[in-house]
């Protein structure tokens, strides 16, 4: 059974015949009943005070363990971005690579094709070379004949005449050259 100030305060004795000071034992149980009173107080204050500390620990206890958690979401949310950052560096690379090789296939090509010009040009120039010495070798033979025959010198103006003529005879170089590429696009 708890006792109360008030019970203490409220305790009446027997009286005997050699009993005690009634005003003393009242005065001594108002002054226990009264230090009773402040010890429940000041036990009821620290209760108070206990379980506000314990609301507050189980408040920070709480909060410890949302920011446990948020720095493991945290730091998840780090490696995933720092993997998600080398995939796609590593993609970045990969098409940066590809479009090198393009870059370079492309431009070897061109060097192909551009060997292939070059050489077909110089056996366009070997053919015309050759021809054009062919029609020299052949104007010179002509050249020889007249001045060979006893006529000699009205042969030649003849034939230099004949060269003159806005109508040749003799094929040009630009005829020749225009024969040559139009025979070489048909071999083609």
């Amino acid at each position: 059974m708890k006792i109360t100030p008030l019970d203490i305060q409220q305790q009446r004795f027997r009286t005997v015949f050699r009993g005690l000071d009634k005003g003393e034992v009242d005065a001594f149980l108002n002054l226990v009943a009264s230090e009773v009173e402040a010890l429940n107080r000041r036990v009821h204050e620290i209760e108070e005070e206990n379980r506000r500390q314990r609301n507050l620990l189980d408040e920070y206890r709480d909060r410890e363990q949302t920011l446990k958690e948020t720095m493991i979401t945290a730091q998840k949310i780090t490696e995933d971005i720092k993997a998600s950052a080398h995939k796609e560096a590593d993609i970045i690379l990969a098409n940066a690579e590809i479009a090198a090789e393009r870059v370079v296939a492309a431009a070897q090509a061109r060097l192909t094709a551009l060997l292939e010009d070059i050489n077909e040009l110089k056996r366009q120039r070997t053919v015309f070379l050759e021809r054009l010495r062919g029609v020299l070798a052949t104007h010179r033979k002509l050249l020889e004949m007249e001045l060979a025959e006893p006529e000699g010198k009205g042969a030649i103006e003849d034939n230099l005449s004949v060269l003159r003529r806005p109508e040749r005879v003799v094929p040009s170089v630009d005829d020749i050259a225009e024969v040559e590429l139009d025979r070489t696009a048909r071999t083609s």
